[in-house]
């Protein structure tokens, strides 16, 4: 990285950085309270708030949304005329899955390798860090020159909409001339990368059911109808033989016309076993940027340890559909049910009930904001030039500032590049990213107050 004081001034500060992620990392605040304590969310915002108030910030609140959660807001006020610029980042992580499996415990931000783990350190909460670690050098430097909003989400990960009703609610609130989703990542690690496409997502839930209750298969397998046998048939007519996704009515033939992601880098990205095949058709970013996609989250059915020989009487699962840009999230739920519901053999009783949903998103690349991003970057990543991709995840909040504040640049950048393993084992983040983030978001903010 180039000398220039923004950069030095960050990276003197990448000790206290590292401290404050793993404060916030130690909180384990997953946004389930059926699994977590709804106290660790409450620590994890609290924390937020501290550290707004002493950068300065005035309003800061805890915001109750109506999920049941709390998003945190604070605003810095910047020279009298300035711009508005809203930060955001998420303060909810997913669960760690199988603590067993973590290298190191999962809410203990551990370094290794040149990396710092735990649960979070990239998806989110080293996006608050980042935004942090900006507004701290610019005002080492010569100041801030925008005003600041910043909005810290407490439920992202659960898609159960919180700040989307809030924020619609009270439209002033999250109002700004331009908008810096902290909640993506680069293409990899070294590449500067703004997300210019989301795809959208639904989770739906489906129950079959067959018998009144569990029956011997000695005595009754062979005729008695099985739920979790119909269920799995269901489940499979979601995918054609390749593995492309298959939702009656629902297509999947678009094309990704960017950044290109050649197989054999997203085999290795994805770290899949050698001799598997990727599943379904067109180029990978085809697959993963612009086309549906389905995943079965969970199946509840008895453990294989202790199972009995029954027919089981009924069974459910939790499937995820992620929708490409330009199609409906509520249109492509109602197909998904439609198709689950026409699928199930064996005139089986089946039920669907949607818990989550959020629509795709496609920013305008063309705006100025863009242009004084790609500045910044080509300062905090010497010799490379910024990139677009799209990014397969999910941001319900962005159509929804989008809809409440039209003029509003939306820019989507971040930590969670490919090696972050967010959502999976081991999640980590990059801290050389972490720095040169920081120092590309300072930049911006200043060249965006000027342009």
């Amino acid at each position: 990285m180039s000398s220039n004081p923004v950069a030095e001034t960050v990276a003197s500060l990448m000790p206290r950085a590292r401290a404050e992620l793993a404060e916030l990392v130690a909180f384990q605040s997953v946004a389930d309270f059926d699994q977590y304590p709804k106290s660790e969310s409450e620590g994890a915002a609290n924390w937020i708030a501290d550290a707004l108030r002493a950068e300065g910030f005035t309003d800061v609140a805890l915001l109750d949304t109506p999920d049941g959660t709390q998003s945190v807001y604070g605003y810095l006020p910047g020279p009298e005329g300035a711009k508005t610029v809203l930060l955001y980042a998420h303060y909810d992580v997913q669960p760690p899955l199988d603590e067993a499996g973590w290298t190191s415990p999962p809410f203990e931000l551990t370094e290794r390798d040149g990396r710092w783990y735990g649960r979070g350190a990239a998806d989110c909460k080293g996006g608050l860090i980042m935004h942090l670690l900006a507004l701290r050098a610019l005002k080492a430097d010569s100041g801030v020159p925008v005003n600041v909003k910043v909005i810290a989400e407490g439920s992202e990960e659960q898609g159960t909409g919180g700040l989307e009703r809030y924020a619609e609610e009270h439209p002033e609130l999250l109002a700004a001339d331009t908008i810096v989703i902290g909640d993506t990542g680069n293409f990899r690690v070294g590449l500067p990368t703004v997300t210019s496409t989301l795809r959208g997502m639904t989770l739906v839930r489906i129950q079959v059911d067959t018998l009144e209750g569990n029956l011997h298969s000695g005595q009754f397998g062979g005729a008695a109808p099985d739920a979790l046998a119909a269920l799995i048939r269901v489940l499979d007519s979601l995918r054609a033989e390749d593995g492309s996704t298959t939702v009656d009515g629902l297509s999947g033939d678009s094309v990704w016309d960017g950044l290109a992601y050649e197989e054999e880098q997203f085999r290795k990205d994805a770290k899949v076993l050698d001799g598997v095949e990727l599943i379904g058709s067109g180029t990978v970013a085809d697959r993963i940027w612009a086309r549906p996609a389905v995943t079965v989250l969970g199946i509840d059915c008895p453990p294989v340890v202790g199972a009995t020989p029954s027919v089981q009487a009924g069974a459910r699962a939790l499937v995820s559909l992620r929708v490409p840009p330009g199609v409906d999230a509520g249109e492509a739920t109602k197909l998904l049910q439609a198709h689950l519901e026409a699928h199930t053999p064996w005139g089986a009783r089946v039920s669907t009930e949607q818990i989550g949903q959020g629509q795709a998103f496609r920013a305008d690349t063309t705006s100025p904001a863009y242009r004084a991003m790609a500045d910044a970057m080509a300062v905090a990543y010497p010799g490379q030039d910024m990139q677009y991709a799209g990014q397969g995840g999910s941001i319900p909040l962005c159509n929804t500032l989008a809809a409440l504040y039209p003029q509003a640049e939306i820019l989507l950048i971040g930590l969670s590049e490919p090696e972050a393993q967010i959502h999976a084992l081991n999640e980590s983040v990059s801290p050389e990213e972490l720095e040169r983030l920081s120092v590309a978001e300072a930049l911006f903010l200043r060249n965006y107050a000027t342009d």
